[in-house]
């Protein structure tokens, strides 16, 4: 195989992995997994919206999710929920679905636990770019 159909097929891999669901989730969407929140060590570096990662702050990562996404995460134990807004991709450990800021994870009351069963449902997705 030559270098070229290589990458090519990688693209096409990629591409196939995230199956258009930015542009399918709709307010309402929502998922059931594992929950976990970013080690204390990412504060101050940059996000994939560029932004920068702030503990205080309430935020999240999720793996398909279109950046600026706010979702409703609640504790499925103990029903405490926040309101987040997604702006980084993550979380890259099988089985969790999303990564929450430690003031996020403090809200919810996981910060001992470390993970929590968790609901998400999208609140609001940003507009596209040019619509």
């Amino acid at each position: 195989m030559n270098k070229t159909l290589i990458f090519a097929s990688l693209g096409v891999f990629l591409l196939a992995g995230v199956p258009d669901a930015e542009a399918r989730v709709q307010p309402g969407y929502s998922q059931q997994g594992i929950a976990s929140y970013y080690h204390d060590s990412l504060h101050g570096r940059k996000t994939a919206s560029g932004q920068i990662y702030d503990k205080n702050t309430p935020s999240a990562a999720h793996k398909t999710l279109p950046l600026g996404t706010k979702v409703r995460v609640t504790d499925k134990r103990t029903g405490k929920s926040i309101v987040v807004k997604v702006n980084d991709r993550g979380p890259f450990v099988k089985g969790r679905i999303i990564d929450l800021s430690r003031s996020a994870a403090r809200e919810l009351g996981m910060i001992k636990k470390g993970l929590a069963q968790v609901e998400v449902e999208v609140l609001s997705v940003p507009k596209a770019r040019g619509s």
